[in-house]
């Protein structure tokens, strides 16, 4: 995309807004005023954000709207104590809460759709938890929890929760109408309903989206395509209520991955016959993969599946007011989800054509022509690709009964928590081989010093260099029971006690197929029609399941506790300070590699403190929240390229401050939001061995991945009572690709612009949004399936996406 397509947009929205007739309506306020908003995440009831001892950062449908953001991971970029990774494409992003160093997902918060989790656990293995919901009109407001509570209420979220709570219909029908297209391709519908059905007593929502793109990174194929509807009725009676509900998401999302750039001094760039900003691997060209198994018939893929969950969920909650101050609440969901996932997975930095045919493939003389049309090439490099597929099939069912009693000074919570869930996977994974650029074509390669019918005359199979090189099939599952209690007493008006244990029963299981070697040499198949398997190395290594079982079991005893307090020093000003004890169950791969002696496999266990100061007014706020925390027995899984997990285990701890304000000036004129994190996390104990029997000692480096700085700064006009515009200001620091903290692995720091204007024409909202205006790189991580490249300036690395606008049209009435 161009920069002046961009622009062209901008100035054509301008000019209409500019003519367009003015209505007396008001646009909303980007923020809403903190200092009446009520919080529910992390309390045992509804609080004042003011007089709640957490730190939680809110944002309502409205902010939502204003934002537009592209992903749910871009929303979340707004959230202090959260660094972000975003580059994944609309799914499967990164979020690191309070400097945790993971291998990426959400692994220590726990995503929630109204207090529920919407998986379990939210990093399972390419099961992030953002492949499973979807930000559009039915979320009335986002509730972000860091640290604190979070261990109190939700299970292996010691780094916070983040909660969106859904839309219900009131006595008024309103809804909201939206279309929206964009510069790569993009349309898209969102639609709400909400109303009542019996007047105070029957309400409904009704909602959802449905997009097709053909995404920021060219694909040549529809990238993104597929939407959800989700529903919900309320009962209220006099002493409470009963709601069910139901979502179903069907949606298909490309996943980008590292590409090559070079490093030039401190800065990356790109490479050549590589677009940094719109280029990627994922194409269309190399997106059919068709081959032969050693155990019989074909495993077939289609890249442009991308990453495809089927989401079905069921859900409903139930309160009731039992007299004497007593009420219940229950809480239950089912949730069923098959997943299919294919991305491409760079195997290493990009060589030369002769470097990879000589060095990697031992070969002395060699031809590579295009598997398409048969020309024989001569290409500048070469890239070798991880085709890796993996399908999921997943389900959860969770409970959570609690029991509230209030007194005169407080109240307090107890409750049980359960939940059953599953999880079975199947991955087979090819390698392939293709032209190193942003529209790569696949290659055969052979050795033209032998005849075609010479044993070994071709290293590829249709482009394939390995065909199943790994495959796994593999299932996990979890039966957690926790009880909780929490008790909120106010000493004061001023002063009040917060106090919240939890205990946690839970049970692990899972079992692994063991996997054997073979080939395809005497399987009587040919690879064109005339010559046997053994003319090509391809099938050398194919991976097939056995029928030996390995079994592993696990089990928790872990007791988490919060302790804080909260001081009003009057209506707008409040401190407090908390102290957090919780942990996070080891995570799938750490069961999988460590299957044959789980007595390396631990809990991480965390310790928070934290004080904070917030003053709320109509027009400023600001939170100012120091914490420090300390983790022990984290684990890193990252799974490299060739299938072997890095399986390593560090403590980490981390000093830093959140900031978070709204300011609106000059008579509601101008308005500016900012967030950021200063932080220092750093390995302790970080000593051992890695697969090659050398030493490594990572003890006082700072943690991968995680800036020390990291900050969003949004000012915006109301240049008249319609006419909105803003700009956006995203800072990430510089940052370490992996745990050497060596000069030729680090990340460097970039700065990201998005600007974008509305106008309010009565209850019609026109709106143009644009992104990286600027078509920054900025490089969120590096390669960590593969660790380093030495001896070249080629890095691998995964950029945010470049330059793109949208422009929408939104109707509420």
């Amino acid at each position: 995309m161009k920069k002046k397509s961009i622009f062209l947009i901008a100035a054509t929205a301008t000019l209409y807004f500019n003519n367009a007739y003015a209505q007396e309506t008001p646009q909303d306020s980007v923020k809403v005023s903190s200092i009446d908003q009520v919080v529910i995440t992390g309390n045992s009831n509804p609080k004042k954000k003011i007089e709640s001892s957490t730190a939680i950062s809110t944002f309502s449908a409205k902010e939502i709207q204003k934002q537009n953001p592209i992903s749910a991971a871009a929303l979340l970029q707004r959230v202090p104590g959260f660094a972000v990774e975003t580059s994944g494409g609309e799914v499967g992003n990164n979020l690191f809460a309070r400097g945790i160093p993971s291998a990426g997902a959400y692994e220590f918060v726990q995503v929630q759709e109204d207090g529920l989790p919407v998986f379990e656990d939210g990093a399972l293995q390419f099961a992030n938890a953002d492949n499973f919901f979807r930000v559009d009109n039915t979320v009335a407001r986002l509730e972000a929890l860091r640290g604190g509570s979070g261990s109190i209420y939700a299970n292996n979220s010691p780094g916070g929760l983040i909660n969106f709570i859904s839309k219900e219909g009131t006595n008024d029908f309103k809804g909201t109408a939206k279309l929206e297209t964009g510069t790569y391709g993009l349309i898209r519908t969102d639609l709400n309903l909400g109303g009542a059905l019996v007047k105070d007593k029957l309400f409904f929502n009704v909602g959802g989206f449905y997009r097709s793109d053909d995404g920021i990174r060219k694909t040549g194929f529809k990238a993104n395509n597929g939407g959800q509807i989700r529903i919900n009725l309320k009962y209220v009676f006099d002493k409470g209520y009963a709601k069910v509900y139901y979502k179903k998401l069907d949606d298909r999302n490309t996943f980008f991955l590292p590409i090559p750039l070079t490093q030039d001094g401190d800065k990356l760039k790109g490479f050549q016959g590589f677009d940094p900003n719109y280029g990627t691997y994922s194409y269309r060209a190399i997106s059919q993969l068709n081959i032969p198994q050693a155990g019989g018939g074909f495993f077939s893929r289609n890249l442009e599946d991308g990453i495809h969950p089927k989401v079905d969920v069921l859900g409903a909650e139930f309160k009731y007011d039992l007299g004497n101050n007593f009420s219940v609440l229950n809480k239950t969901r089912y949730t069923n989800i098959n997943m299919n996932y294919t991305g491409i997975f760079p195997a290493g930095a990009p060589k030369t054509g002769a470097e990879f045919a000589t060095q990697e493939m031992k070969m002395t003389n060699y031809q590579y022509s295009l598997v398409g049309s048969g020309a024989v090439v001569n290409p500048a490099f070469v890239q070798k690709l991880g085709f890796w597929a993996i399908d999921k099939q997943m389900n959860n069912f969770v409970n959570d009964l609690q029991f509230n009693y209030k007194f005169d000074k407080g109240n307090v919570t107890a409750g049980f928590y359960k939940s059953n869930w599953k999880s079975h996977q199947y991955w087979n994974w090819s390698n392939i081989l293709a032209t190193a650029t942003d529209r790569p074509e696949l290659l055969n390669l052979v050795d033209p010093s032998l005849s075609p019918s010479s044993t070994g005359y071709s290293k590829t199979y249709n482009g394939v260099t390995d065909m199943s090189t790994l495959v796994r099939d593999s299932q996990i599952q979890g039966s957690l029971n926790d009880l909780y209690v929490n008790l909120d007493y106010n000493v004061t008006d001023a002063l009040s006690f917060n106090g919240g244990i939890r205990y946690s029963r839970d049970f692990y299981r899972g079992y692994k197929v063991n996997t054997t070697r073979a080939n395809l040499n005497n399987s009587g198949l040919t690879v064109d029609g005339t010559h046997g398997f053994d003319t090509t190395t391809a099938d050398d290594n194919m991976n097939v399941l056995g029928n030996q079982f390995t079994y592993w079991y696990y089990d928790i005893n872990k007791v988490s506790y919060t302790l804080a307090s909260n001081y009003k020093i009057n209506r707008e000003n409040a401190v407090y300070a908390r102290f957090s004890h919780g942990f996070r169950s080891p995570n799938e791969e750490a069961y999988y590699n460590n299957i044959s002696d789980l007595s390396a496999v631990k809990p991480v266990l965390t310790n928070q403190l934290e004080v904070g100061y917030k003053y709320y007014s109509r027009t400023f706020d600001i939170a100012v929240i120091p914490f420090y925390s300390t983790l022990k027995n984290l684990s890193f899984t990252d799974v490299y390229i060739d299938g072997t997990s890095e399986n390593k285990f560090a403590n980490t701890s981390n000093l830093g401050v959140e900031i978070e304000g709204y300011a609106r000036l000059f008579n509601n004129i101008f308005e500016v939001t900012f967030n950021g994190t200063i932080q220092n996390p750093k390995y302790k104990d970080f000593k051992g061995r890695n697969a090659d029997g050398s030493a490594f000692d990572y003890s006082g480096n700072v943690v991968r991945r995680i800036p020390k700085f990291y900050f969003n700064i949004s000012p915006a006009v109301n240049i008249t009572k319609e006419w909105r515009a803003y700009v956006s200001m995203n800072y990430y620091g510089q940052r370490f690709q992996d745990e050497g903290n060596t000069d030729d692995n680090k990340l460097p720091s970039f700065t990201e612009f998005g600007a974008g204007m509305s106008y309010q024409l009565g209850k019609i909202r026109f709106a143009v949004d644009g992104t990286n205006i600027f078509n920054t790189i900025g490089i969120t991580e590096g390669d960590p399936r593969s660790q380093g490249v030495s001896g070249t300036n080629i890095r691998m690395a995964r950029p945010i996406m470049g330059a793109a606008a949208r422009a929408s049209i939104t109707l509420d009435f």
